[in-house]
């Protein structure tokens, strides 16, 4: 645990694990690393587990510069030099879905396996009409007023009424992002556009879906994905919504494990 300082600012992350190929994770919009707790100790018996804090996420202090996917990508490599790793396989949600996309694009080298979760590859206006109007609401009145909204978009209603507990924790989560920090990865997921390049994906990759996840990233739009990247395969985890990890851990753990080894 701890915060790295890069050559171009400070990251928040933890380590885990004593041996083994690294597995990097790559959290979301208002997510921070606390969102991999399933999934971590699931791994460090065979990998070394590295995640972090995207910018003004969680621990990681806000940018002052632009931020873009490029350098949410270049924020990833920077951190990987820092930590002497010269190669991992990457896992990411949702706008992390879309910088691990990004990032076996343009640093093929680094990356061994590749395991997009929950996540697009280009902004649509349907989807870009929804982002705008949370970015509205968070520039006037803060976070606050997007916790219950984020929540129901990301678990459906029973879910959410039986662990009360968890949601809490998911609540305490995204209350941890920084106004900036949600403004500036929002701004940078509305410039998404991958898609005419996911062919230069080399990386064997798992595109996994939740599989009553109908609008982050839907289960046909992830196997069409999924499609595009050469030898890339789609599977759906039974039993969640769009933050798969947290509402089925075991059955998201299965496949990643299964995809890793």
């Amino acid at each position: 645990m701890g915060l790295a300082g890069t050559s171009m600012h400070e990251v928040s992350y933890r380590v885990e694990g004593k041996s083994g190929p690294w597995v990097t994770f790559v959290t979301g919009i208002a997510n921070d690393y606390s969102m991999w707790d399933g999934q971590a100790p699931a791994l460090t018996g065979d990998f070394r587990v590295l995640r972090y804090d995207l910018r003004g996420q969680g621990g990681t202090p806000p940018s002052k510069g632009a931020v873009t996917i490029k350098s949410l990508v270049a924020d990833l490599v920077a951190l990987w030099d820092a930590l002497g790793i010269d190669k991992s396989h990457l896992v990411g949600l949702g706008l992390g879905g879309a910088i691990a996309q990004a990032a076996a694009i343009q640093h093929a080298q680094r990356i061994d396996r590749l395991v997009p979760c929950c996540c697009r590859a280009q902004m649509v206006p349907d989807f870009a009409a929804l982002w705008h109007q949370l970015i509205a609401t968070v520039q006037a009145q803060g976070i606050e007023p997007i916790v219950e909204p984020t929540l129901q978009r990301w678990f459906p209603d029973p879910f959410r009424t039986a662990n009360p507990k968890a949601m809490d924790a998911v609540r305490n989560m995204i209350r941890r992002t920084s106004v900036k920090g949600y403004l500036d990865c929002a701004g940078a997921f509305l410039g998404l556009a991958l898609e005419d390049r996911l062919h230069l994906i080399r990386s064997p990759a798992l595109y996994l879906s939740g599989a009553d996840d109908h609008r982050g990233g839907p289960s046909p739009l992830m196997a069409g994905l999924a499609a595009k990247v050469p030898g890339a395969r789609h599977a759906a985890v039974p039993d969640a919504a769009h933050i798969a990890n947290i509402q089925n851990p075991e059955g998201f753990n299965h496949l990643l494990l299964d995809f890793l080894r």
